[in-house]
């Protein structure tokens, strides 16, 4: 996700950081950098230049006194790049039913996105349910079926009827039975005055409390003449950004909806159902600099967290020991995160590591192996794998057992006493809701130096 961009930014900083003197030649090979990077991510060459001349401006302010220089330079780069990202806004949910209504043409992935959204708002306690009214494309209803079925989402989709207000009213009375209720929309390939009508309709006849246009970012700086028709036409209250992670044009459309005061709500970094995340300009800036945003990855494990779960891992972290099921399960839910690789970027001081590709592409065949080795294990080493260490003649039953070599067996029971020993430390922490910022650096500090075997 703008991977080129952040590296840009992070060079840009230790630049400025490490530079005994910041004259005029080092300011300029500065800008020239910055200047290059944020045109390649297609951010609008205005605002470019009005960054550029900001630092400029800022770099030889002989008026600023009491702070060091380069520290200075390094904030004003990190203010600036804010305001072009825009301002934080959350979507919030009333108190009372919710009915959020999703716009966007044809390709832009609302039908996928509706059912992210539904889930996201599902694993926090909501109860939810997608309802289809976009008429016009045959396959919609049946992927927006296909994705509520699969993901166990409540749904309402009227696979004949063809008009979509019919389709609504057949619903409304049941409709009551939900916290928040996701429509499907929709689309076109332009913004028409029949769809405009269509849109005003249905909006009007589901009195929906927010209107969100989907947009992909791969259309870069044309995302702001789309956000404005929308937002002049249908009064949008904010945007989703989809297909994050596959363009390098996405700097284009996140500044493009800032430049039009639509704030953008969420962003999509991938096809799976938990590849959505709510878009916080500082924690967004954090990651590009490499910086990590340890929220995001408390939000994205909470995501895969069944309620079921959830109470396990509390009863986990009251008594502060783990089984090796458990350790099994959790890598499992490093999987369905996107993997190691997809959430290193938000854990601090781990953005820029390079991970070998066949070390993550061996990943689910350990975890299959990890798992025939459990099996092969009595009730006695599944509750205390401890007794390895002192009858290592076990070690060889299981391997035969399992068909797996010993060393793998050790590689398993590594990871679990390296879990326990962190769960030791953090006793007592409500992980089930996620650490705060403070505890996960206090585990992170003393950790960090251990080397991970993945």
């Amino acid at each position: 996700m703008l991977e080129k961009l952040g590296e840009i930014l992070k060079k840009t900083t230790d630049k400025i950081a490490n530079a005994i003197f910041l004259n005029k030649d080092v300011v300029e090979s500065i800008i020239r950098d910055l200047q290059r990077a944020l045109i390649e991510a297609d951010v609008n060459i205005l605002l470019v230049k009005q960054l550029s001349e900001k630092i400029r401006k800022e770099a030889f302010d002989e008026r600023i006194k009491g702070i060091e220089k380069r520290e200075h330079l390094v904030k004003v780069l990190h203010d600036e790049l804010l305001k072009i990202l825009g301002e934080h806004k959350q979507l919030k949910l009333q108190k009372k039913q919710n009915r959020i209504m999703l716009l966007g043409l044809y390709g832009a992935g609302k039908t996928t996105t509706i059912a992210k959204l539904g889930n996201y708002f599902a694993k926090r306690g909501n109860k939810v349910c997608l309802v289809g009214l976009d008429v016009h494309r045959p396959a919609a209803k049946e992927q927006l079926k296909q994705l509520a079925e699969k993901n166990k989402l409540s749904y309402f989709i009227d696979l004949e009827e063809t008009d979509a207000i019919k389709t609504w009213k057949k619903f409304e009375k049941k409709s009551k039975e939900y916290d928040l209720i996701l429509i499907d929309t929709a689309g076109r390939h332009t913004l028409d005055k029949e769809l405009i009508t269509e849109i005003k309709s249905l909006g009007k006849e589901t009195d929906s409390t927010e209107t969100i246009l989907v947009m992909p970012a791969d259309i870069g700086q044309s995302a702001k003449k789309q956000a404005k028709e929308f937002q002049d036409a249908l009064k949008i209250s904010g945007v989703i950004i989809t297909r994050m992670d596959s363009t390098a044009k996405a700097g284009g459309a996140l500044t493009a909806c800032a430049e039009t005061q639509a704030p953008v709500y969420f962003i999509t970094t991938g096809e799976k159902i938990n590849d959505i995340e709510e878009f916080n300009p500082q924690s967004f800036l954090s990651r590009l600099l490499g910086m990590g945003d340890l929220q995001a990855l408390i939000e994205k494990v909470r995501s895969v967290t069944e309620g079921n779960s959830e109470e396990k891992l509390k009863k986990i972290s009251s008594e502060g020991k783990i089984s090796l099921e458990d350790v099994v399960e959790q890598i499992k839910s490093m999987n369905s995160l996107g993997g190691f690789d997809k959430i290193k970027s938000l854990i601090p001081g781990l953005g820029k590591a390079k991970i070998p590709d066949e070390v993550l592409e061996n990943q689910q065949g350990k975890i299959s192996k990890w798992e025939h080795i459990i099996k092969s294990m009595t009730m006695e080493e599944k509750q205390n794998p401890e007794i390895f260490e002192k009858q290592t003649s076990r070690l060889s039953r299981v391997a035969k057992g399992a068909g797996v070599t010993t060393a793998e067996i050790r590689s398993l029971l590594k990871q679990y006493k390296m879990l326990n020993t962190m769960l030791k430390e953090g006793k007592g922490m409500d992980m089930s809701g996620g650490m705060d910022q403070k505890q996960l650096m206090k585990l992170a500090k003393k950790f960090g130096k251990k080397k991970m075997r993945f």
